[in-house]
């Protein structure tokens, strides 16, 4: 294990000798900065060591020494945390990136299963299962430069969720570290069950996961992706509410949807739509007249083999029955692989552009679907009828997809929506500051609040414990501080979330 440290006394190599910590550097600062910062870009906490462990056995080591010096500690994996919540200031970050390693092939029950390092990314997951043994897990992100043990800490949410359900349900054991320093496997019918489901979307606060065992499904080898666009938000939610219920041959395999402004501004408008293996380009005046501020797209993916000749008749087939705009859509056939890795082409203009390291306070709500045409209504053609700089995601997905035994909160009601503002701003002037950013989001979150809307944000961030209490609900918030005192009592353990901390622990109502 490797320590990155600067003012921490050399008590941290000692702690469990020196086979254990090797302080590479005492006062590599650009290191530590490095660790206090994040993709959001808005907030800095350097802590005051950076632990590199390359085995569950030091990630203990890690915990132990830190709970003994009452120093908070916090589970990094790529820092695409967006307000600081894998930061530790003063503390120790733990860098999960190093705890990769091989990915693993077994078996099961249900069929093959992935046993997987926490600090792998989807991406090389994806690698390793699609291209070498043909396989893949049935649920991922949109953005695969995650890692496997931050999007199973959160949630895990994308186009397949409606009928896989979110990364967080497709899992069958973990190794997990308890805030005592404790390696413990657990999983959901056997073994330390109510541990599994605590640190599945629990924001680090119960435990660090550093393993974890995937099942895994056959991959197709390619994919229909589509593109159709609407003017009616009212036909648009109708439509992908009735998709994602579908079952059997007529469903198809990935449903999202986004929403983008009637103009030709190529960040916010038509430039959105057209996909980048595709010729094709928007053609306003098949826009309806009178439309709105804003026109809305739903994206589709059929799975299938390579010489299907018949799944372009199938596809549309399924499109007939949809009330979007004739001429407005785009198709595309291309692999399986490069369609799970199509945010790779934005990341590049990003970095490009200099807007992948500009601030992106983004925003996740899940709004129940009693509430989304008045959130269209209110929210999108009000407050985001300009756009965001970026996609602003607007999809349905199923409660019942979900396991309420995990620590996620999800609104009432079997379907929701997961709408993401997800901000791509050129730094000031060129674009807004941070600031006014961050304050649109607040009038929107403060409209969802007013409207009494049925919604929870999703990758949460309050700056007090009454916030969380509303965000959990009573009952869901009594089983979080249950948890809390049960596996993390000195409350070390990911204090950049702003719940708890060794300062202020957990105590049983």
């Amino acid at each position: 294990m490797i320590a990155y440290f600067e003012n921490l006394p050399r008590r941290l190599s000692a702690a469990a000798g020196d086979d254990d910590f090797n302080a590479a550097d005492e006062t590599n600062n650009g290191d530590l900065k490095s660790f206090g910062s994040d993709f959001g870009g808005m907030t800095t906490s350097v802590p005051a060591a950076v632990i590199q462990p390359s085995t569950a056995d030091e990630v203990a080591s890690a915990i132990r020494f830190a709970r003994a010096e009452g120093l908070a500690l916090a589970a990094r994996g790529n820092g695409h945390s967006i307000h600081g919540q894998a930061g530790a200031a003063g503390g120790l970050v733990l860098d999960m990136r190093v705890l990769a390693g091989p990915i693993g092939l077994t078996g099961g029950p249900g069929g093959p299963i992935a046993e997987v390092p926490a600090g792998a990314l989807w991406a090389e997951v994806l690698e390793w299962a699609v291209t070498e043994h043909g396989l893949a897990p049935p649920s991922w992100t949109d953005y695969l430069g995650l890692t496997v043990g931050g999007t199973l800490s959160n949630g895990g949410v994308s186009g397949q969720t409606f009928r896989h359900g979110p990364q967080v349900v497709n899992v069958s054991q973990l190794e997990v570290v308890t805030g005592d320093g404790e390696r413990r496997l657990c999983s959901p019918e056997a073994g330390d069950t109510d541990l599994f489901f605590a640190v599945l979307g629990g924001l680090g606060q119960f435990g660090v996961i550093t393993r974890a065992w995937i099942p895994l499904l056959p991959a197709p080898d390619a994919v229909k992706w589509i593109r159709v666009v609407y003017s009616d938000f009212e036909r648009y939610a109708s439509d992908a509410e009735s998709l994602v219920n579908r079952y059997g041959p007529d469903s198809f395999d990935y449903v999202e949807g986004f929403a983008f402004v009637n103009c030709d501004d190529p960040v916010n408008g038509y430039g959105l739509v057209p996909l980048a293996s595709d010729r094709q380009t928007f053609d306003p005046d098949r826009v309806p007249q009178g439309s709105g501020p804003l026109l809305y797209c739903l994206e589709l993916a059929l799975h299938c083999r390579h010489g299907d000749d018949k799944v372009d008749q199938r596809a549309a087939e399924m499109l007939k029955p949809l009330g979007y705009v004739k001429g407005l859509e785009f198709c595309a056939k291309v692999s399986y692989v490069d369609f799970l890795s199509r945010v790779n082409h934005s990341e590049a203009e990003a970095r490009e552009n200099g807007t992948w390291d500009a601030p992106h306070p983004w925003l996740n709500i899940f709004v129940s679907a009693c509430d989304i045409v008045d959130f269209d209504r209110e929210v999108f053609r009000r407050i985001l009828r300009r756009g965001v700089g970026g996609p602003m995601l607007v999809y349905p997905m199923l409660r019942r997809k979900w396991d309420q035994r995990m620590s996620v909160s999800v609104p009432d009601g079997e379907i929701f929506y997961l709408v993401a503002l997800l901000r791509f701003a050129r730094p000031p002037p060129d674009g807004p500051s941070a600031e006014e950013m961050m304050a649109e989001n607040q009038a929107v979150v403060d409209r969802c609040r007013s409207a009494g809307y049925n919604y929870k944000l999703y990758l949460p961030h309050y700056r007090d414990q009454s916030q969380w209490a509303v965000h959990f609900g009573e009952k869901g918030w009594s089983r979080f501080l249950d948890r809390k005192v049960r596996y993390d009592p000195a409350a070390i353990l990911s204090p950049g979330q702003l719940i708890f901390s060794p300062e202020a622990p957990p105590h049983r109502r």
